[in-house]
């Protein structure tokens, strides 16, 4: 997976069908998906459950692009190499998930995968200025994390803060949370490089008919291009 600056999109299959997931999968990566979000959450950390290691073992047969899989569990560490096994090719925990977040990077990396720590809204640019060289990706929430489809909340500065912080390291910026054709272009001009997005690229599209998951992100990537 090497690494380079050019925006993409990862489609959240949190808005997916859930029946579905295999064929929603290959149906959003034929239609221009760069990468495949995974969110996982455990009840505890985020008021929502999702996926375990088993589930996310079972989508990796059907992505042929990158599983970026985000964790939003506490405890994260016990969890580190079934995610490893079960196919995950970035693996991002929060870092208000424990009191270590410099060893389950450490971890992270060391069970062969990249690194990502995740900042909720409420968590300064500079929790993460001591782990960037720990860091493959930064997720920043842009909406409190638990559920899909909430109310974009602006952290356009605290993008441009980690830009400057990162300076040439190869470290992506993730924007997780209420990215459309609207609110994209600020993000990326800001810094971003990675824009999750789920129900703006789901909507409208299924298996059957999924040109408009295409359609979808091609108004997210016209609302920055040029």
């Amino acid at each position: 997976m090497s690494f380079d600056r050019t925006v993409k999109i990862a489609p959240s299959i949190l808005s997916a069908d859930f029946a579905n997931f295999g064929a929603e999968i290959e149906a959003v990566e034929a239609q221009g998906a760069d990468w495949i979000h995974v969110d996982v959450m455990d009840g505890h950390f985020v008021p929502n459950l999702t996926f375990g290691p088993p589930a996310v073992k079972a989508f990796r047969k059907h992505v042929k692009t990158v599983m970026d899989v985000h964790l939003m569990i506490a405890p994260v560490d016990p969890y580190i190499d079934a995610f490893a096994d079960a196919g995950a090719d970035i693996l991002t925990a929060h870092v208000e998930a424990g009191p270590h977040i410099h060893r389950t990077l450490q971890a992270i990396r060391a069970a062969g995968m990249k690194a990502g720590v995740a900042l909720n809204p409420g968590t300064p640019a500079q929790a993460v200025e001591h782990l960037l060289d720990l860091t493959d990706l930064i997720c920043v929430m842009t909406v409190n994390p638990g559920f899909g489809g909430q109310k974009f909340i602006d952290m356009t500065a605290k993008v441009r803060s980690l830009r400057d912080m990162i300076g040439d390291r190869p470290v992506h910026i993730e924007i997780d949370g209420g990215v459309d054709p609207n609110t994209a272009p600020g993000l990326v001009d800001a810094g971003a490089d990675v824009l999750v997005a789920g129900s703006a690229v789901f909507r409208g599209g299924s298996v059957e008919n999924p040109t408009p998951y295409g359609d979808n992100m091609k108004a997210i990537r016209a609302s920055f291009a040029g």
